[in-house]
């Protein structure tokens, strides 16, 4: 199996974004100096992976010489599409319109460059992170760099490509239906999707009747996932919510956790399953209660979820020429969206129960979490699939089908608004990352952490350059 990486002895070496930190205070290498190895890596490998949407190469160039001030200052990153960051456009994936440079950041931007993370530029994504891959008409797909056959998985792939490749160490993501997780999943990768209302956001999420979206990052080691959320309190802070704090080493509490291997309307392949099983093993073996459960979400939850999907393309086929302006045209948008459009509008009677019962998911979650403190499920269900799989071109119908049938799983914590953290646990026998998934109740980030810690000094993570994880 091929493997497209970067990684060599320029200034990032192979040092996660807190490595370079310590880097950077030590004075062994500069800011302009990052800046250059991640450009050179990045025009490097993105031939093969298909991963940069815009490209600000000079912007950065130029930012390097005077960095933000911040915990991360002049680490680059990448900003996935769908935000707005000053001077850049935002596309969103799609052919439909034509986007000029935002005016200024959006709120999430401003809170992420705060931290004194560079941009070097933006990533692809599936037209409006609607698909479970990154798989453009025109421009191809976001391919995995584990193994360029398969996909970089969900509307968060250019920056898991770029973050797996190594040549960023870090990457902004959002996750509407798992668009941090499952990208995480596929490349071997840390990403947590945070409790609703943790981090900034901008008013196109805010404004959905069910928040399901969230903010996060893409990173190659826990302590980088948990030095973000750190940082990023400090400068944004939700006072409903609990601080997650400086979440640095294993949590000495030994948990309730539930297993869950059956898909909310779906089933896992039997690899995924028996994969699933072995890290419940692992669990058990560090001391924590574990026991394997029925999934206690009805089954018809996925066509609750599809529905309210498919209000939102709805809403951009009806809004595209006010939010997008004139350029807008909604005959080149790709068959997944425009299925989902005549979804909802051939289900809008039906859309005040499906919001209902995703609003109410939440009290199904505080239930189970009245016994089980975390709950372990496959972030997909199946291997990861092979470019074509999910080609926007095809039938709406059959897009939908393949796609249930691989993401039944994350779902749920968009609906819940609770926190959920995939880790690359799992390999499957082709040698792809099979990743995990770790839920938890609102709020309760830092047990996530603090157990992903645990894992993460218990076994490594593989890396794409061959052994563990290197810090």
């Amino acid at each position: 199996m091929t493997r497209v990486h970067c990684f060599s002895d320029d200034a990032l070496a192979d040092l996660d974004a807190t490595g370079l930190v310590a880097a950077l205070r030590a004075g062994s290498v500069s800011v302009p100096e990052l800046v250059e190895a991640a450009i050179a890596r990045t025009e490097q490998v993105d031939a093969a992976l298909g991963a940069v949407a815009y490209a600000a190469w000079d912007r950065a160039r130029d930012e390097a010489r005077h960095p933000r001030a911040g915990f991360f200052s002049g680490v680059p990153t990448f900003v996935k599409d769908n935000v707005d960051v000053a001077g850049m456009p935002t596309q969103h994936g799609s052919d439909a319109f034509t986007a000029r440079p935002a005016g200024q950041d959006g709120d999430f931007a401003r809170m992420y460059r705060s931290l004194g993370l560079l941009p070097l530029g933006k990533t692809q994504l599936s037209e409006f992170g609607f698909s479970g891959a990154a798989d453009h008409v025109r421009l191809g797909p976001v391919r995995s760099p584990w193994s360029p056959e398969h996909y970089a998985g969900a509307s968060s792939a250019g920056s898991a490509a770029l973050v797996a490749a190594g040549a960023v160490p870090i990457a902004h993501a959002n996750d509407g239906g798992g668009s941090i997780r499952i990208p995480a999943a596929v490349n071997g990768l840390v990403g947590l999707k945070p409790t609703r209302g943790r981090l900034a956001q901008d008013r196109m999420m805010r404004d959905m009747p069910v928040r399901i979206v969230s903010d996060g990052v893409l990173t190659r080691t826990v302590r980088d996932t948990a030095a973000f959320y750190r940082e990023a309190e400090k400068v944004w802070r939700n006072p409903v919510l609990a601080p997650v704090g400086d979440v640095t080493r294993p949590s000495r509490a030994r948990l309730r956790i539930a297993v869950v291997t059956q898909g909310i309307g779906r089933e896992p392949s039997p690899e995924v399953r028996e994969l699933t099983l072995a890290t419940a093993s692992l669990l058990e073996s560090l001391g924590h209660h574990v026991e394997e459960i029925d999934n206690p979400v009805p089954a018809s939850f996925p066509e609750h979820f599809v529905r309210f999907w498919s209000l939102l393309a709805l809403v951009i086929t009806r809004r595209g020429a006010k939010d997008f302006g004139p350029s807008w045209d909604a005959g080149r948008l790709d068959n997944l969206t425009l299925g989902l459009a005549r979804h909802a509008a051939r289900n809008l009677h039906r859309m005040p129960i499906s919001i209902a019962v995703l609003r109410g998911s939440a009290r199904v979650a505080a239930r189970h979490r009245a016994s089980y403190d975390i709950t372990l499920t496959p972030t997909l269900a199946t291997e990861t699939p092979l470019v074509g799989h999910l080609r926007p071109d095809q039938d709406y119908d059959e897009i939908m089908g393949r796609l249930m049938d691989w993401v039944a799983f994350t779902p749920l914590q968009n609906a819940t608004g609770e926190p959920a953290i995939s880790l690359p646990l799992a390999t499957t026998a082709s040698g792809l990352p099979q990743g995990m998934m770790l839920g938890a109740g609102a709020g309760r980030e830092a047990r996530l952490l603090g157990l992903a810690h645990e894992l993460e000094e218990a076994i490594g993570w593989p890396r794409i350059q061959g052994g563990e994880q290197a810090g």
